[in-house]
């Protein structure tokens, strides 16, 4: 940037040293982390909403949404992977199992224990909370964006993938 009269540097950041140039910009990225994990939040509760498995709590749907990607498991698995205790996660399945949501089979290489998956019901709620999910999000990206605006967030979308992956 050029220098002003007095030999200063002129712009937004004169008179600013370095670590306060990087102060700001850290408060910047924080702004932006909290803005954008309130919009995700509000997002999820709006897909929520969206779906019509409404009787299902948060931790039902993530359980059945993880055996829908990941297969059958066994309730400590279903635990660690939702960072609860298994306790509260044999309570889970106990209430979709009861939906006849879920069922139980003897795991093949360890009596102990039990593998819960979908049963046909179970993919069927699956698949049309999925259905209405993408469906309201679809119709609100098409009704209250622009073509620009959709395909900018085509490119953040692509850009939160990669924060997302491991």
């Amino acid at each position: 940037m050029p220098d002003n009269e007095a030999g200063q540097p002129s712009g937004k950041n004169q008179g600013r040293t370095e670590q306060e140039r990087t102060g700001q910009e850290r408060t910047d990225q924080e702004r932006t982390a909290a803005d954008l994990a309130a919009t995700v939040s509000q997002l999820m509760r709006r897909l929520r909403v969206a779906s019509p498995q409404g009787a299902l709590t948060p931790s039902q749907r993530t359980v059945l949404g993880r055996l829908a990607n990941g297969g059958p498991a066994t309730t400590a698995e279903l635990a660690r992977a939702e960072l609860v205790r298994p306790q509260s996660m044999r309570v889970i399945v106990a209430k979709l199992e009861e939906l006849e949501l879920v069922t139980r089979t003897p795991h093949p290489t360890d009596g102990r224990q039990v593998l819960f998956s979908l049963t046909e019901y179970g993919e069927e709620a699956v698949a049309s909370v999925r259905h209405s999910k993408h469906a309201w999000l679809a119709d609100a990206i098409t009704h209250r964006l622009s073509p620009d605006e959709q395909r900018a967030l085509a490119d953040a979308t692509r850009l939160l993938q990669r924060l997302v992956e491991e």
